[in-house]
């Protein structure tokens, strides 16, 4: 199982970022003070440590999966390459995306599984994958898919009542049967014992497309950039806790009350850099026709921060588009082959509060 046996520990003298963590089961009986901790992670950071979310040994099923389809041969996966239209479910190969307007590649390589396919199988409903993953779905893939979904619609119905929204609004623009960016993500990440400065990335610096994700790894890697500062720190994983963070649609949906937060993944840091960083995570991505809006008409909460938002997010929250433009934006400018020219990739930021950081 990848990620799990002889791991050196997180470097003790290495500064991170303290995340609060946050008890789903608690959060799943509306304990008053469990929610208010979730409320100040997300309109602070957007990160948080998330224990007890019951998911462990489908995790642990996904990262085999992940390390039998990453052993293919590279002219096998790429068969199933995602493309430059855009598109995200497939394979990625290292190197296929910028990190940077310098046009500096990523290192990382990853298998994107959509949640549409899942949920549809045994029936193909977006494209086709290796045979390691569908010799997987049903003991992998699918459960882990499903109990992810259950954990972010959880944190979803719990945010809608924050907002004073509606009941529902959230999940009307999350319905499982509508098409939507949602996938899981299992990500093969090199090791690189002192062959690459933790200044260049192995991803870029990016907020998430989407409203939540739901992420698992076991070695360090992972650094946030905390509103208002330029500088990156690490954020170390603990067993057991998944981190889970807000995306772009959850800030532009609440007026920027909710934090979509930079982040990047460089080297694991000391003697786990010696090591494969393997990472999987679970992205809940609005309805494809979902138009990414300030639901100022909904929630007088909402409509009130929108006053008080940052000049460059109002211009965001009247962009018009819809998620499944936004994401497909961010994507499609993201790719080595697109790249003509800086515009191209400032074409594929979100809702930075620093769009140009690496």
């Amino acid at each position: 199982m990848p990620g799990l046996t002889n791991l050196p520990p997180f470097p003790e003298d290495v500064p991170t970022h303290p995340l609060l963590v946050v008890d789903y089961e608690l959060l799943k009986i509306r304990d008053k003070d469990e929610i208010a901790k979730l409320w100040k992670a997300a309109t602070e950071l957007g990160f948080w440590y998330l224990k007890n979310h019951g998911a462990d040994e489908e995790v642990n099923k996904m990262f085999d999966m992940g390390a039998e389809t990453m052993a293919l041969p590279f002219d096998e996966k790429m068969k199933f390459e995602q493309g430059d239209g855009g598109i995200s479910f497939g394979y990625k190969a290292p190197g296929a995306t910028v990190i940077d307007e310098t046009g500096a590649l990523d290192t990382v390589e990853f298998m994107n599984i959509a949640k549409d396919d899942a949920l549809a199988w045994p029936t193909i409903a977006r494209r086709t994958y290796p045979s390691t993953v569908i010799a997987r779905m049903e003991d992998a893939v699918v459960p882990f898919i499903r109990k992810s979904v259950e954990v972010n619609d959880t944190l979803l119905e719990i945010f809608n009542e924050l907002l004073v929204l509606p009941a529902g609004t959230l999940a009307e623009k999350h319905k499982l049967a509508e098409f939507s960016g949602s996938e899981a993500r299992v990500i093969k990440n090199p090791p690189r014992p002192g062959g690459i400065d933790e200044a260049k990335a192995a991803l870029a610096s990016h907020t998430d497309f989407g409203s939540l994700s739901f992420l698992h790894n076991r070695l360090g890697g992972l650094q946030v950039m905390v509103p208002g500062t330029s500088s990156w720190q690490y954020i170390k994983p603990l067993p057991g806790h998944a981190i889970c963070n807000l995306g772009d649609a959850m800030t532009i949906f609440s007026g920027g009350l909710l934090k979509s937060n930079l982040h990047r993944v460089v080297p694991a840091p000391g003697e786990q850099a010696h090591h494969i960083r393997w990472s999987l995570v679970y992205f809940t991505r609005p309805g494809d026709s979902v138009l990414l809006r300030a639901l100022t008409d909904e929630s007088t909460i909402v409509a009130q921060a929108v006053e008080k938002a940052p000049e460059h997010l109002r211009q965001i929250f009247e962009s018009g588009q819809t998620s499944n433009q936004w994401f497909t934006r961010r994507v499609k400018n993201m790719r080595t082959n697109n790249q003509k020219g800086v515009d191209v990739w400032r074409a594929s930021r979100g809702t930075e509060h620093q769009p140009l950081a690496a």
